[in-house]
Parts: structure tokens; C-alpha cells; sequence
């Protein structure tokens, strides 16, 4: 299979379950709600290292947030919904409580599960923070801390959602120019998916792993079967003429998601200088969920 004269490897991507939940943030103006929620999601590529994986799923209107101001909408994944609370409320506490003109609201309203939120920073009121209960899908209780520029406002309990981690593709180019220039394309057309995120830095990953190393104390280290340098001493997987690669990491909060964004998103990156498309699975070893990319493709 090609498309635009780019082969597309008869492989999979192999993602795995994770807890998932969504925060609204909102502020006095989109500039300040893109810094809270930037600052939320920071350290949070991968969860091999960091506490969560995190990312801003979309900017978000006036007419689309509880209160009715600008915002921005941001996803967590977690191993276990007590981590992901611990995370979540921490990054809320520290990034976003800590931020100008913010407030934090539960962006997957309606679902069984729950993590504690609001319910935990309440406390850094001192005895002078104050809740509300709004009558309506599902009473949700809204807490109100006092702070040096009014109040802060968080809702009380944040839904979860089984999520999908890990959904993954590989852009073998003949140039780190080429190879970066059709992650960028690439990463620009997932943008507009909703329900998923790219948690490395600007979406793209040039430190691709693989599941365990030679040092015992790491999970996992280098990916040397795709590293150009190391091509004359490890089994590599580049063909000739490959010179770069770059990998995409999807989170999202469905499996239909993922795979969305990994359609668009492999055919923004089929450009002049990209080689092959393929993808990162340990045989199925490691997850359930086997995004084949020529299947996703075909749809």
C-alpha cells in the first residue's frame, strides 16, 4: 500500500487501556486560559517517567464553557483512577488554581466513576472556602476559595472514562528537515480530532523506547532498531535512504478516536522525502488494542 508514493507498512500500533478524564479551564481571556492549561500539562509525556500523560485537546469558545468564558479543554491519562486523581489534583492545584483569572470545571460530566477534585484543593481555603450545588444533571457541587484576586472556583468531582493509550505511527524520512516537516503536517491535521491529544512536546517524539534495557533499573530505553547512528551495529529496521524518524503518541478518550487521528494524521505525513509510514507493537504483547494501519487507512 502507498499513498503519494509513501509505503504504508503492513503493521500495527498497540495501545493499551488507561483512566482518562477532561478538564474545562477557563479565564478572563484565552490568552490566560492557554497558560494555565499549558502549565497543567506540563511533564507530561509519558507515563513510563511522569505522575500522567497530559495535552490540550482544543481551545474552547465563550458559548462552549460552564461559565461562559473563554477556555481551553485539556486531557489526563493515568493508571488507576487513585493516580489519576492524585495527578490531576496536584497539576489543577499547583498550574491552574495558581494562574490568574482561572477556574476548573469537570469536563466529562454525567459519567459513574469519579475522581475528587475540587474536593481536595477546598482546603487550601482555610475554613473560608464555600460550595454550591447546582440542581440538574446530576447536582454537580462546585467549590469557591478565596484568593488574592477573587475566587477560584473548581468543581467538586471530575468523570472518568476508560481510555486509549499509546496509539502510535513512525515517519521514516530521508532528512531530519523531511521527516520533521511531515510530523508538523501531520500533528496540524490531528488538531482538528476531538477526543485525542499528543502529549510530547509539540506532539512529536525524537526519543522513541522500547520496553525494557540493558540497565535494569530503567522500563524502558532507546529504540536503537530505528536509530540512523547505530544502523551499523544493531538490527535496524530503516530501510535504505532513511536518514530521520520521528513518532506520533496518540491519547484519546475511545479507540475510534485514535484511530481517526491516526488516519489524518498518516496521510498529512505522506510528503516528498517520507519513505515509509510504520509503527511501534511488541507483537501484541503489550496492550489490546492492535491499530493496524493499513485497516484504519482503507476506512
Amino acid at each position: 500500500m502507498e499513498i503519494n508514493g509513501v509505503e504504508i507498512e503492513d503493521t500495527f500500533a498497540e495501545a493499551f487501556p488507561m483512566v482518562a478524564t477532561r478538564a474545562i479551564i477557563t479565564a478572563a481571556t484565552p490568552r490566560w486560559a492557554e497558560i494555565a492549561a499549558r502549565e497543567a500539562t506540563g511533564y507530561a509525556t509519558s507515563v513510563i517517567a511522569c505522575d500522567a500523560e497530559a495535552g490540550i485537546e482544543c481551545s474552547l469558545g465563550p458559548e462552549e464553557t460552564p461559565d461562559g468564558r473563554p477556555g481551553a479543554s485539556v486531557l489526563f491519562f493515568g493508571f488507576g483512577r487513585e493516580k489519576l486523581e492524585k495527578a490531576v489534583a496536584c497539576r489543577v492545584g499547583q498550574c491552574v488554581m495558581t494562574c490568574a483569572t482561572t477556574a476548573c470545571y469537570n469536563g466529562l460530566p454525567g459519567t459513574e466513576k469519579t475522581i475528587k477534585i475540587g474536593g481536595n484543593l477546598r482546603y487550601f481555603g482555610d475554613g473560608f472556602q464555600s460550595s454550591k450545588v447546582i440542581e440538574g444533571s446530576g447536582k454537580r457541587r462546585f467549590w469557591r476559595l478565596p484568593l488574592m484576586d477573587g475566587e477560584f472556583v473548581c468543581e467538586d468531582l471530575f468523570g472518568t472514562a476508560k481510555g486509549v493509550a499509546g496509539g502510535n505511527f513512525l515517519i521514516l524520512a530521508e532528512s531530519q528537515a523531511a521527516a520533521l516537516d511531515a510530523a508538523e503536517r501531520s500533528i496540524e491535521a490531528i488538531g482538528v480530532v476531538r477526543d485525542v491529544i499528543a502529549p510530547f512536546p509539540g506532539g512529536i517524539v525524537r526519543s522513541g523506547s522500547k520496553v525494557g534495557s540493558r540497565y535494569k533499573k530503567l522500563r524502558a530505553s532507546t529504540n536503537d532498531a530505528y536509530c540512523p547512528t547505530l544502523r551499523g551495529i544493531t538490527n535496524s529496521a530503516l530501510p535504505d535512504g532513511v536518514n530521520a524518524v520521528y513518532e506520533i503518541v496518540l491519547d484519546g478518550l475511545t479507540l475510534a478516536a485514535v484511530e481517526e487521528a491516526t488516519r489524518v494524521g498518516v496521510r498529512a505525513a505522506c510528503l516528498p522525502g517520507v519513505v515509509r509510514i510504520s509503527a511501534g507493537n511488541y507483537g501484541g504483547s503489550l496492550g489490546p488494542h492492535h491499530i493496524r494501519l493499513r485497516d484504519v487507512l482503507n476506512r
